[in-house]
């Protein structure tokens, strides 16, 4: 039963018994002070059992990928960034050009204001540059959901600009409990502390004076082992770190207040400044890391997270290196051979350059990163200290609604494709003639498979982007069906890997136990191999036959884990010295399902647990030799004839056959459908 219970003149609707510092209670699982303070002044109180989602990262941190739509000093338009962070909680966006040499900018709600901006690559105060007018320049409006640019037209290209056809990455930082925090404050001249609310370890702080051109004071807890806070780095610099007591006033932050000296770039008398915390945290359900590693030269460094990171930003400390930004979001794997891997994309904070290409040397697996030598940028041959921040990659919160996971689209105009969501795979079908189905894998950029053939990966002109414009091919017919795949817990995941010819295991994010697995070798003509459930594991098939084989040089003869799967010694899942893609999918009740089923006589229902039947249905025969059937909404899963494709085969689409029918819970196998046993998987 419900319970009043009044505290320090704050009535609450449900009994709740928070822990001793005041942040947690049981009534929602993890909720703030904030959530407490807004609910004093008329906001809804947290609903008893339900999390708050600022313990997700998912709903704290977000990376986009758009065009310009607007045009500097030109006409142009607005454009809106839905992205699903709440900014009236307060937050930063920070916003660099991918495509041409721009500075980069900094915009924070509310301490900055709608419009206002910093460079991160420059020692310049607020909005300083020649014009005075900036009503147009970044985001004009903060959304629950999201922001919103203006159009460019007397701001400088920092967001927005057209020209070029200019193309951007945004991180957005919301405001929340042991993730990140923004704080302004005035300069006293004197040492002193300033109050925050990160409510945990202080990993990264960075400050700058808003009234007068000075450098970017940065502290982080890795520059030295033993006392951080007697040093400092500047943000605006590639410079290594320097000793002054002036900056931190040689006292380490707390989870409550951070100190600064008396630094003009931290404390002048009277001048205004704003900081930015980043928190550092280490357990199982943490989000955000700030650590450091000692440089390796021309041998791997594995930087162990106990998460996979989406964002990863590196820094030489004890050398002059510069700030070097790497992310999921951007192709991070993009050369398929093994003496380039870790070809990763990546941008500087220091400097105004376009996006880097060539020399990324890192790459993201699912229990943290790992680095690789022949670059000083990350990992130099002199035993020298790096810091780096890392941020959880989108997998902490279960998904319910396979809209959000899995989208199907046709071919909306001759530039591709549109999903709602940054997609991590897309399968492509010609609906209208032969065509080979392709796999494009946004981590590897250019590169695609047909998976009808056993062909080593092919290139494409193509342009991985944000939600509405995650895919941009050029030339293209309007006729095709496009299957975007995102990753999320327990649904879907990928893990890229370098063959050795020995039975292993390999590390996986999906979080529970693969139900089916793919397999394609990247840097040589191989046919993919498929592990299923309804196969066994000592049983394998592939896209490219009709046939089930057994051998366990493949899998070794062993199921995965939840954490692992494992692989023999066969060309086409563990070569020596190969690159590898592995493409991993399971059950999520509502969502998705994976099974195997018996069909005979006039039809067989297959219950998936859905409410409103599939969107998707795959179906291959395992006790005798059958080709990889599969069907979808957008062509039609009627009673009556339904289109359907084959993975295995070229061949145009089949319209004139009734071989699955609607099922509220799943799909109906009909009985014009070949009797037998067949694996399936389909989504809601």
């Amino acid at each position: 039963m419900s319970q009043t219970r009044y505290l320090k003149s704050m009535i609450t609707p449900t009994l709740v018994e928070p822990t001793e510092n005041h942040e947690a209670g049981v009534a929602s699982g993890v909720w703030s002070t904030q959530d407490q303070l807004e609910a004093r002044r008329g906001g809804v109180w947290p609903e008893a059992g339900v999390p708050n989602p600022d313990q997700f990262i998912e709903n704290n941190f977000s990376i986009d990928l758009w065009t310009g739509s607007g045009a500097y000093n030109g006409s142009g338009s607005e454009q809106t960034i839905t992205n699903g962070i709440d900014f009236t909680k307060g937050g930063m966006v920070w916003i660099k050009s991918r495509n041409v040499a721009t500075r980069q900018g900094i915009f924070s709600t509310p301490e900055l204001g709608v419009n206002n901006f910093l460079y991160a690559s420059d020692s310049n105060a607020k909005n300083s540059d020649q014009s005075t007018t900036y009503s147009n320049t970044g985001p004009n409006q903060y959304n629950s959901d999201g922001f919103k640019l203006g159009d460019e037209t007397d701001g400088f290209g920092l967001a927005n600009d057209s020209g070029s056809n200019n193309t951007y990455v945004g991180w957005s930082f919301k405001k929340a409990p042991k993730f990140f925090d923004i704080v302004t404050y005035e300069g006293t001249g004197s040492a002193r502390t300033v109050a925050h609310s990160l409510g945990g370890t202080v990993g990264m702080i960075l400050i700058k004076n808003i009234d007068e051109n000075d450098n970017w004071a940065v502290y982080h807890r890795g520059v030295d082992g033993s006392a951080p806070e007697d040093k400092y780095l500047i943000l605006n610099t590639s410079a290594a770190v320097a000793d002054s007591a002036n900056w931190w006033n040689d006292t380490a932050p707390t989870t409550s207040v951070f100190t600064v000296g008396t630094d003009h770039a931290v404390n002048a008398n009277g001048e205004n400044y704003v900081a930015y915390l980043f928190a550092h945290e280490t357990g199982s359900d943490s989000m955000i890391q700030c650590g450091s590693y000692t440089s390796s030269g021309a041998n791997d460094k594995v930087i162990a997270l106990g998460w996979e990171p989406q964002f990863v930003m590196v820094k030489g400390a004890s050398i002059g290196a510069g700030w070097s930004v790497f992310d999921q979001t951007r192709p991070h794997f993009k050369a398929k051979d093994q003496s380039n891997r870790g070809n990763a994309t990546r941008v500087y904070w220091d400097l105004a350059n376009a996006e880097d290409e060539t020399g990324g040397f890192i790459t993201f697996e699912s229990g943290g990163f790992n680095i690789h030598g022949g670059n000083n940028d990350v990992n130099s041959g002199d035993s020298d200290t790096y810091i780096y921040m890392a941020i959880r990659r989108p997998n902490m919160v279960t998904i319910t609604d396979a809209t959000k996971v899995f989208d199907l689209s046709a071919g909306d105009n001759s530039n591709g494709n549109s999903a709602g969501f940054p997609a991590d795979m897309i399968i492509r079908n010609r609906t209208d003639s032969t065509g080979d189905k392709e796999m494009y894998i946004r981590s590897i950029g250019e590169q695609h498979f047909a998976m009808n053939k056993s062909d080593s990966e092919a290139t494409a002109t193509v342009n991985w982007q944000n939600e509405d414009f995650i895919f941009n091919g050029t030339g293209w017919s309007t006729n095709y069906d496009f299957y975007n795949f995102k990753r999320a817990k327990n649904f879907f995941d990928l893990v890229m890997y370098t063959g050795n010819g020995s039975n292993r295991t390999i590390a996986h994010g999906l979080t529970v136990v693969p139900e089916m697995i793919w397999i394609k070798c990247r840097s040589e003509a191989q046919s993919f191999s498929v592990y299923h459930s309804g196969l066994g594991s000592n049983r394998h098939s592939s896209f490219q036959v009709d046939s089930t084989q057994t051998d366990a040089v493949y899998f070794n003869n062993t199921d995965p884990t939840s954490t692992v799967f494992t692989v023999g010694t066969n060309v086409q899942t563990n070569e020596n010295n190969h690159t590898f893609i592995a493409l991993l999918f399971a059950t999520v009740a509502g969502v998705s399902k994976i099974g195997s089923v018996a069909h005979s006589g006039s039809s067989t229902d297959v219950d998936c647990g859905f409410t409103a039947g599939a969107r998707f249905v795959m179906v291959k025969r395992t006790d005798a030799d059958g080709g990889w059937y599969f069907w979808d909404t957008g062509r039609g899963i009627v009673s009556g004839n339904d289109s359907y494709s084959l993975f295995n085969s070229n061949a145009a689409p089949v319209t004139n056959t009734d071989f699955i029918d609607p099922l509220s819970s799943g799909f109906t196998i009909t009985g014009d459908f070949t009797d037998g046993t067949y694996l399936f998987y389909a989504i809601a």
